[in-house]
């Protein structure tokens, strides 16, 4: 019996033991996992690393010109994220009054050629002005709107000529550096600007001395600001063509659009703070509105294939070309969206206008 109490004795004092040896098991593994609670709260939070963006995909060479029985070089597909989603209606904030005033030159589909032809603002007095035996488009009316400004392929390659406002003193400038298209003089009449395809815009004197590149990149259909210290110009250096505008010594050049499907031909407001534009698929493309910084996007029109717009030196007016009767005709319509009145009424397609004083 002595015997059986003492065991029970020792069994007791080993239970003790065990039992304090697993408590101070448990303690330390809850002292770890303290620490490594406090330790893991301590460490920064890491983003994960972004992918670098791949880069767009190249748009296809853009095609000089439009031809008038249809058509633009086929778009791009690829689809950018729009520089603003929500585009808001227009509000009425012009009238018709004044009426349209100055000149504005177009090409004119004659005979299987285009020409260069010229009607006052409010449609009236319409004249043909050259009688090529080739291509002749592209006209711009030099800022006193005494001079016209041109691309014909007369002489069996696409140069750049000049003629006064009455089709008189027509006088090639260019002679075997590219194929150009666009010209215009700058509102100092210092310069005129031009395209020289697959060589960027390049710069002359008005009597066609002194030929240089600005850029060398994708760019197209350029334009001076109304001050002439910037130029806007389309331009796939980016990838998708969009608008860019830069300084007048080719510096600093900022991307204005992030649209998919852009056009080429665009036109500055005289205040200098916008841009008047076209984009769309083929066979749908409208007129749009955009600040210099790329802000407040505005479309104009809905629906009829709406091409090249050019405002108007009063601000009061962009001028611009549409298929929506079944015929390349011109159009004016007020920067707001409202007053929407035709030009022109011809069998033959009217397009490419360029508004002058």
């Amino acid at each position: 019996m002595r015997d059986l109490q003492t065991y029970m004795r020792k069994l007791t004092f080993l239970e003790s033991a065990a039992l304090i040896g697993l408590g101070i098991a448990f303690l330390c593994l809850f002292l770890l996992i303290g620490y490594a609670i406090i330790v893991v709260a301590k460490e920064p939070v890491e983003a994960p690393t972004p992918l670098p963006d791949q880069p767009l995909e190249a748009s296809p060479t853009a095609e000089p010109f439009f031809t008038p029985t249809d058509s633009a070089a086929p778009q791009p597909t690829l689809e950018l994220i729009p520089t603003i989603e929500f585009i808001p209606s227009p509000q009425p904030s012009f009238n018709d009054t004044p009426p349209p005033s100055g000149k504005i030159a177009f090409a004119c589909y004659i005979n299987q050629i285009d020409q260069i032809c010229l009607l006052n603002a409010d449609g009236s007095g319409r004249v043909q002005l050259t009688n090529f035996s080739a291509t002749a488009f592209y006209p711009s009316v030099s800022p006193d709107g005494q001079t016209i400004f041109f691309s014909s392929r007369e002489s069996g390659n696409f140069e750049i000529y000049s003629m006064d406002i009455t089709g008189n003193n027509l006088t090639r400038l260019t002679n075997n550096i590219g194929s150009l298209y666009a010209p215009e003089l700058s509102p100092d009449g210092e310069w005129v600007i031009f395209t020289n395809n697959g060589s960027g815009l390049w710069l002359m004197r008005p009597d066609g001395k002194n030929p240089h590149a600005l850029t060398t990149k994708d760019d197209i259909d350029p334009t001076w600001s109304p001050d002439g210290s910037m130029i806007s110009f389309a331009s796939s250096r980016a990838g998708a063509r969009q608008l860019f505008v830069m300084n007048a010594d080719g510096s600093n050049i900022q991307q204005v659009t992030n649209l998919s499907n852009m056009g080429g031909r665009n036109t500055w407001s005289p205040d200098g703070t916008r841009l008047a534009f076209y984009r769309g698929e083929q066979g749908d493309r409208n007129i749009y509105i955009i600040n210099v910084d790329g802000t407040d996007l505005v479309k104009l029109t809905d629906g009829g294939d709406n091409l090249g717009p050019s405002w108007s030196p009063d601000g009061n007016w962009i001028v611009f070309t549409s298929f929506r009767d079944g015929n390349n005709e011109l159009y004016i319509i007020h920067p707001d969206g409202t007053g929407l009145t035709r030009l022109t009424n011809s069998p033959i397609s009217d397009w490419q206008p360029r508004w002058g004083r």
